[in-house]
């Protein structure tokens, strides 16, 4: 751990003389920069007057002016929010005013060059699309735009960004989703942005920076109970200025670089516990490159297998294609005496094939007399079916008359005998007598 701690060590002792170096500028800022002649009652009076350096200058551009408002009002910001976690033990909530400031500010940061949406009434410019798709370039992104889309008590799109910009803070994240998206801006944000937007110049890559420093804090937002909604809010300059001027006595030196010390001191610890982190992180990668190299010689030995195993095969597929070459010659043999067996076979079928065509029309005509001599046959017994059916039925009728007869000579029979009866009776009766 020596070498990490040395190396902390020089990172604080630059970042101290940078600090002292912009002091320094500022300082060199507010000299005297000349004189100024006024005329009062024919006298002429020489005022000396307080006049930075830096109001010389010649006309700027209005979006360079605003960049650098709003980069020094961050800058105030953060080193506020750093401070003041020192004093509240790194735990800050809803109702810490700079916090509050912050996030306004940031507001203002990300809207700065918007380009608008057209809506159906009027065009807007709302940030939430470009925080929207963030989750494109880093899929972790995700949860928090998830999240923030579930949240029932949120309906514009300004509330969303807004909660998503809390939900990234308190995530320690906002950093490094500000450093990706700078780093791709010019192929991410110049369809989202003007020219001359404060995220597409050097400024946007100062508030990265800047915003590393925050991923020390410990914040506790509640979202869900807060008004997101609301009217973009105003930036308090009566907060960081004093009767229009700077603060610039000694007392606010020496706050300043105790607070810019506590600033130092509080990055090398972060920056102790991210070095705690990777090398963590280096050991498990270690134990994942062993791991690696364990499986590399297995596949190395698999390799050799394979290699000798394909040897092998190569060996055995000459053999096979000798194999295939002999037996498609014999193959090849075996369908020429094929071929000269079906042509000696269809010579005898087409010999043959005559004989029966005339046999088969010999059988056809043979045919054909017998049909007809059938035909004459059924219409001749079908004649002498008639005629059975008709002698039938005169032996019928015959019988019937037959019986019938018989009937009446039977009853003739017994009326003969009821004669001779009485007859008899009469001769009896007459003999009798």
């Amino acid at each position: 751990m020596a070498a990490p701690d040395v190396q902390n060590i020089e990172i604080q002792k630059s970042l101290y003389e940078e600090l002292s170096e912009v002091r320094r500028k500022n300082l060199e800022d507010t000299a005297w920069a000349g004189s100024l002649t006024v005329k009062d009652d024919g006298l002429t009076l020489n005022k000396k007057e307080r006049f930075p350096s830096r109001y010389k200058m010649g006309r700027r551009d209005p979006k360079t002016i605003e960049r650098a408002n709003l980069l020094n009002v961050s800058k105030l910001l953060i080193k506020e929010i750093i401070d003041s976690s020192l004093a509240h033990g790194r735990m800050l909530d809803d109702d810490y005013i700079p916090l509050q400031q912050f996030f306004v500010v940031l507001e203002h940061v990300v809207r700065h060059g918007l380009k608008p949406k057209k809506g159906i009434l009027s065009s807007k410019k709302e940030f939430w699309w470009v925080l929207e798709c963030i989750e494109k370039i880093a899929p972790e992104a995700a949860e928090i735009t998830t999240s923030v889309r579930e949240m029932p008590n949120i309906r514009t799109p300004l509330g969303r960004a807004r909660a998503w910009l809390r939900l990234a803070l308190m995530q320690k994240s906002l950093a490094d989703y500000f450093k990706l998206i700078i780093e791709k801006r010019d192929n991410f944000l110049v369809d989202f942005y003007e020219p001359g937007a404060f995220l597409l110049e050097e400024e946007g890559v100062v508030i990265a920076g800047l915003l590393v420093g925050l991923n020390v804090l410990d914040c506790n937002l509640c979202i869900k109970g807060e008004d997101l909604d609301q009217p973009m809010g105003v930036i308090d300059f009566s907060l960081y200025m004093k009767d229009g001027k700077y603060s610039d006595s000694p007392e606010d030196d020496r706050g300043e670089g105790d607070s810019k010390m506590a600033t130092i001191l509080d990055q090398k610890n972060y920056l102790e516990e991210l070095n705690r982190h990777l090398n963590a992180t280096v050991a498990n990668l270690q134990q994942k490159l062993e791991q690696v190299q364990a499986d590399n010689c297995l596949m190395k030995e698999d390799l050799a297998i394979a290699k000798n195993t394909i040897i092998t095969l190569q060996a055995e597929m000459e053999a096979l294609k000798s194999e295939k070459d002999s037996a498609s010659t014999d193959y090849q043999k075996q369908i020429e005496a094929a071929k000269q067996d079906i042509d000696t076979e269809r010579e005898t079928y087409m010999t043959s094939r005559a004989g029966l065509d005339s046999m088969y029309a010999e059988a056809k005509k043979q045919l054909d007399e017998e049909t007809k001599l059938r035909l004459d046959v059924e219409k001749e017994l079908e004649l002498q079916i008639s005629m059975k059916t008709e002698m039938e039925m005169a032996l019928r009728l015959l019988e019937k008359d037959i019986h019938e007869k018989q009937d009446t000579v039977i009853s003739l029979r017994k009326q003969l005998d009821d004669i001779k009866t009485i007859n008899l009776d009469l001769y009896n009766k007459l003999q009798t007598e």
